[in-house]
């Protein structure tokens, strides 16, 4: 039955189209053009002819679900997970690995052209050395019982806000998070919830953790951290020290003294880094952060890291130390730096700055603003955190001419 609200042009709905892809999305998705028109199709990939069904007509493009690859390209691969298509949770599991970094960098590349107005080479993606079992986190979920029933057990299913597809196995979580998930949904389901839930299985040095308070250890190169099981930790440990070293290195080629770490969470970054700088201060505007990150320094014997709960209309006041001799790295969650965060660190004037972001769309849109400021971008490189899926780690580098 077609929706109310369906818009009949150019496409009717369920209208079936034979589309050759030229194109991959940062979200993962294959692109078509039909008399210059673009079509969006889901888990096609570049060089495919496909039949395609479309659902969506918007202002200048259309979506429309995968029917049949008429012709495959050389590069697809067969899923791991039978649940690939209808489960939200990956994107690329058809694609041949080499061929997701290949393709992740390119979309940098076409970000920082298209949004950032830059021509700048990216250096090569990152692998993981892990493309399954690498996740150290997941959170299963589930909608309000019916009946006093549990329904599925999972994630979202593709395309969907809500609906949820029931998940028993996750090929990319790590083995014992999946041995655990099979206890876990069955005192799920013995329970007697009344509301939907979120549940938590966290794989850690200390053994797998269903508590959000309980305590997680982790070991990332030299450096002990302790966090609530709940609280964001990178979820990729295979890849994790080689992320932040390189993080860690473009901070100590700028020659300063001083590292800022904003941010900081539990201190991943400028604990790691501590043994290279005369002070570290990390920022952060929750005071629970800022309590966990100076526990961790102090379990690591660490004598010059300060970390404050800095509001953010004056997060660089309480820096005691002049921009020119601090460097400064940035991490912000995947909705980018506030411009109000931005213009006081562009007043504060850090010699470098190394941008983390789980969003580079986000992270080239803070890019206009850092040129504008007069820093110029010295090096792109992303990290592949997440294989199977469309997401990405990438750092970037700029520096303040002196």
């Amino acid at each position: 039955m077609q929706p109310k609200k369906f818009v009949p042009h150019p496409f009717t709905y369920h209208q079936e189209l034979e589309v050759r892809i030229e194109n991959l999305t940062n979200e993962g998705s294959g692109v078509a053009r039909v008399d210059g028109w673009v079509v969006f199709v889901p888990f096609a990939l570049p060089g495919e002819l496909v039949k395609c069904r479309v659902f969506r007509n918007h202002k200048n493009y259309s979506n429309a679900d995968l029917v049949e690859v008429l012709e495959p390209s050389p590069e697809r691969v067969t899923p791991v997970c039978s649940l690939f298509g209808t489960c939200g949770g990956c994107q690329y599991q058809h694609l041949d690995y080499e061929k997701q970094i290949a393709w992740k960098r390119r979309q940098v590349e076409e970000l920082l052209r298209h949004m950032a107005g830059i021509e700048h080479p990216v250096l090569p993606v990152i692998a993981s050395p892990k493309q399954y079992g690498y996740r150290s986190k997941i959170t299963p979920h589930f909608h309000k019982p019916k009946g006093g029933e549990v329904g599925a057990i999972g994630f979202l299913r593709t395309g969907t806000r809500n609906s949820m597809i029931d998940v028993e196995s996750c090929p990319i979580a790590m083995p014992e998070l999946n041995e655990r998930l099979t206890q876990v949904r069955e005192a799920a389901r013995a329970d007697s919830y009344k509301n939907g839930a979120t549940l938590l299985l966290r794989a850690a040095q200390n053994g797998v953790l269903t508590r959000a308070d309980a305590v997680a250890i982790e070991q990332v190169g030299p450096v002990k951290f302790e966090f609530q099981a709940g609280d964001f930790f990178q979820n990729n440990p295979f890849i994790l020290a080689d992320f932040v070293s390189y993080a860690v290195a473009e901070a100590r080629e700028s020659g300063a003294r001083y590292l800022v770490d904003a941010y900081c969470g539990s201190g991943l970054f400028g604990i790691s880094a501590a043994a290279h700088f005369q002070e570290i201060l990390g920022v952060e505007l929750s005071e629970t952060a800022v309590k966990k990150a100076a526990h961790n320094a102090e379990i690591n014997g660490l004598t010059n890291c300060r970390f404050i709960a800095a509001d953010a209309r004056e997060i660089f006041a309480q820096v005691p130390h002049a921009g020119d001799d601090t460097v400064v790295i940035i991490d912000p969650p995947r909705a980018g730096c506030s411009e109000e965060f931005l213009q006081q660190l562009f007043a504060f004037a850090p010699k470098r700055v190394v941008y983390i972001s789980c969003n580079p769309a986000t992270q080239m849109r803070d890019l206009t603003l850092f040129t504008t400021a007069g820093y110029a971008l010295h090096q792109v490189q992303p990290f592949d955190l997440f294989p199977q899926t469309k997401h990405l780690e990438c750092v970037m580098t700029l520096s303040k001419p002196a």
